[in-house]
C-alpha cells in the first residue's frame, strides 16, 4: 500500500466520518437517540511488514517479513483465526537449513481462544482477559524440528494510567518452556481525546522472564549451540514506541519501533550474542541488543 493510496483512503474515510458525525449531531439536536446493538459476530486483523522476525528479543529471522493475521469473534467471547508469516528477501542466513525462502511461508499459527472485558469499578476500570491455544506449523524447519503448540493467557488493565499487560506463554510440545512478559506504558492522544482520538502514541517498557526450558531452547554458552544455559531468569528488556492513526472508522495505520537487550543477566547476555551471531558471518550480528520496527494496517468489522 503506497502513500498515495493511504492519502486517498484517508480523505474518503474522513468525509464519511464527518458526514456521520454531522448526522449524529443533527439527531441529538432533535432529541433522537440511537440504541447500540450488541454485535454477535465481529472480525479484526492486521497486514504489515516487520524489519525482522523477533522472538523473546532475539533474532528468529534477520530479514524483513510480511505478517497477516485475522480473527472472527462470536458473542464477544469465543474467537478463531490465525497468523501467517512470510519471508520477503532472498536468503535468511544459515540457520534452519532452509536457504532461499523469499516469498515462502515461514510460520502458520492456527488459534482459538476466549476473550472478554470485565468492569472492575472506578478504581481499576476494565479488565481484559484473553486465553488462547495456538498450533504452530513450521515448514521452514521440517526435517529438523517438529511443529508445536502453545497455551497463552493475557491480562490487561487499559484504564489505569500505566496500562499494565501481563502475558504468560507455555510451550506444550517441543520443550515445555514457559515465558512471562510484563509491560507498562501509556497512550497519549495527539489528535482527539480519549477513545475518540484519531492519532495516538504509546511508549512502553517490558521485561521478559523464562524458565530453564525456555532459556535452554534459545541461549547457549558457545556459538556452536552445544552447551545450552541451564538456568531460568530475567530475559529480554524492551523499550517500544507505537503510533496509531485511525484514518477510517474501520481502518488504522499502525507503526512501531523497538529496542531489546539482555540487561539483567550476564550469562544470558552472552548467550544472546551467541544466538544472534549465528545468523551472519563473523561478528555481524554478535550483539545482545536488537533495534527493529514495523508498519501495517489494522482492520475491524
Amino acid at each position: 500500500m503506497n502513500i498515495k493510496t493511504i492519502m486517498v483512503a484517508a480523505a474518503v474515510c474522513g468525509c464519511i466520518s464527518l458526514a456521520k458525525a454531522a448526522d449524529e449531531v443533527a439527531k441529538a439536536e432533535k432529541g433522537e437517540t440511537e440504541e447500540k446493538e450488541d454485535t454477535l459476530v465481529s472480525a479484526e486483523g492486521y497486514l504489515g511488514v516487520d524489519s525482522r522476525y523477533m522472538t523473546y528479543g532475539l533474532i528468529d529471522g534477520k530479514d524483513p517479513i510480511a505478517r497477516l493475521n485475522a480473527y472472527v469473534t462470536f458473542f464477544d467471547w469465543w474467537y478463531i483465526g490465525g497468523e501467517v508469516l512470510t519471508d520477503l528477501t532472498k536468503g535468511n542466513g544459515k540457520r534452519g537449513g532452509y536457504g532461499n525462502r523469499a516469498g515462502k511461508l515461514m510460520t502458520l499459527d492456527a488459534q482459538t481462544g476466549l476473550a472478554h472485558e470485565f468492569n472492575l469499578g472506578k478504581t481499576l476500570g476494565r479488565l481484559n482477559i484473553d486465553f488462547y491455544f495456538t498450533y504452530e506449523y513450521l515448514p521452514r524447519h521440517h526435517g529438523s524440528m517438529n511443529d508445536t503448540d502453545y497455551l497463552d493467557v493475557e491480562f490487561k488493565l487499559p484504564d489505569l494510567w500505566f496500562e499494565p499487560r501481563l502475558w504468560i506463554e507455555r510451550d506444550l510440545m517441543l520443550d515445555e518452556g514457559t515465558y512471562v512478559n510484563l509491560e507498562v506504558g501509556h497512550t497519549f492522544p495527539l489528535i482527539g481525546e480519549g477513545e475518540n482520538a484519531t492519532l495516538t502514541i504509546k511508549p512502553s517498557v517490558a521485561q521478559g522472564f523464562g524458565n530453564t526450558q525456555r532459556v535452554r531452547g534459545y541461549l547457549y554458552r558457545d556459538r556452536g549451540g552445544e552447551e545450552p544455559l541451564d538456568h531460568g531468569g530475567l530475559m529480554d528488556s524492551t523499550i517500544k514506541c507505537e503510533l496509531e492513526w485511525a484514518f477510517c472508522d474501520n481502518l488504522k495505520l499502525a507503526a512501531y519501533v523497538a529496542y531489546s537487550d539482555y540487561w539483567l543477566d550476564r550469562e544470558m547476555r552472552h548467550g544472546a550474542r551467541n544466538h544472534n551471531a549465528s545468523w551472519g558471518h563473523g561478528n555481524k550480528y554478535a550483539t545482545s541488543w536488537n533495534f527493529y520496527g514495523g508498519v501495517g494496517v489494522k482492520f475491524s468489522f
